[in-house]
């Protein structure tokens, strides 16, 4: 029996543990981050190995002992592709589950909608998406947000490399109306112009028509050689479908995430035979592309390979993780912002994990060299990575070449 003395004392050790407890837990809180992924919509080829490499790649960190002395935690959601959805969903992440970074948006107009929201909560948004003015100064005034893959200039670039080394002369344009889609173009109509070239038509169309046959004519009837694409798998389906029943034979190049299996399965073998399919390309010889690949073809029993997306969002963990390591214990974001250029860049170790980053920073500086590309951020917060040109035959893509910017 314990007496009225040995009562009050084990009540007040347990005050003072539960409180000291309280304390250790306050000072350790998890860092919460939002995959917010297009797990439908024209993103949904992509969103959910994205959504999973987040995942993954969060089980690393953690299983390292978290970074900075913390754990990560992921809420995951799905903007559904939409710029309206995605700010509706990018609200509810930040003033209910009090996330610290929105992590692996996809879509140019979902990304531009939501960055004021990121900018007035002060949190980090890390994305894919092509438009170019998404990481201007103007738009990412603060800092915050990272673009782990090329603009609309970089694809335009290597679309008008391609078309140059295949001989085409007269190229036309088609675009979907969005800023990812109209960046590739404009991108492509700059370099083009640069080597001297021309492009004799260029037409932008309105998305989730249930034909395109006019705007598609109107391209036809300038007589191209080639015609370039920035467009998604959807509308893609449509126009070509639509250009196989004309007869034509021109040449399409179009940007990978709008050809897939999807595409050459929705339009069969002979409307695809041929199609140029130009993509941006992980980083496929390095030891983090060889982590991630084993993690995608676990999670999603296919190759790497086939979701460059995924690689980036796996980067996009690694990054944010090893600066909170380089920030310190408890850092805020702001501290955690300050460290992202100086673990991603030259100069400092090589690493290729998250575990290995963490040991190499007890006494030096790292430079990680990502799965998706070497992810040395430029002046704007973009990446630049390695493209590569296909050919589609008998209903399936093959690489032909690569193509460095």
């Amino acid at each position: 029996m314990m007496n009225r003395r040995q009562i009050l004392a084990t009540l007040a050790s347990a005050t003072f543990l539960a409180s000291a407890g309280k304390g250790f837990a306050q000072a350790n809180q998890p860092f919460r981050i939002a995959a917010l992924n297009p797990i439908t919509g024209a993103g949904a080829p992509y969103g959910t190995g994205m959504q999973k490499m987040i995942l993954a790649a969060v089980d690393e960190v953690n299983a390292a002992g978290g970074a900075g002395g913390r754990m990560i935690e992921v809420v995951a959601d799905d903007y559904q592709s939409q710029p309206q959805e995605a700010v509706l969903v990018a609200k509810k992440l930040i003033e209910i589950d009090k996330v610290n970074a929105l992590v692996g948006m996809w879509s140019s107009g979902a990304v531009l909608a939501t960055i004021p929201l990121a900018n007035d909560a002060n949190i980090l948004l890390m994305c894919t998406s092509g438009a170019p003015e998404i990481t201007s100064p103007s738009i990412n005034s603060k800092g915050l947000v990272y673009r782990f893959n090329t603009t609309g200039d970089g694809f335009g670039k290597a679309f008008a490399e391609a078309c140059g080394r295949q001989g085409f002369k007269r190229p036309a344009t088609m675009a979907f109306n969005n800023a990812s889609a109209l960046g590739i173009v404009e991108g492509f109509r700059k370099a083009w112009e640069e080597k001297g070239g021309e492009v004799v038509e260029a037409v932008v169309y309105e998305p989730k028509q249930p034909s395109y046959r006019s705007e598609l004519q109107r391209v036809l009837a300038a007589d191209p050689d080639v015609i370039v694409a920035g467009s998604y798998l959807p509308d893609t389906t449509i126009i070509l479908r639509e250009w196989f029943q004309t007869g034509e034979t021109q040449k399409w190049f179009l940007p990978g995430h709008a050809a897939g299996p999807d595409l050459f399965n929705a339009i069969g073998p002979d409307a695809s035979e041929g199609l140029f399919v130009v993509n941006s390309i992980s980083a496929e010889t390095s030891t983090a592309y060889q982590r991630f690949d084993a993690a995608y073809r676990k999670a999603i029993n296919q190759p790497g390979t086939t979701n460059i997306y995924a690689a980036m969002a796996w980067d996009m963990v690694i990054v944010l993780a090893l600066a909170m390591e380089a920030a310190g214990p408890n850092a805020d974001v702001a501290q955690i912002n300050a460290k992202i250029r100086e673990i991603a860049t030259p100069p400092g170790k090589q690493v290729s994990s998250f575990a290995e980053g963490k040991e190499v920073l007890k006494t030096g500086e790292v430079n990680y060299e990502g799965a998706s590309s070497s992810v040395d951020f430029n002046e704007q917060a973009d990446l630049l990575p390695d493209f590569d040109v296909s050919v589609v035959s008998n209903g399936e893509a093959h690489r032909e070449y690569v193509i460095k910017i």
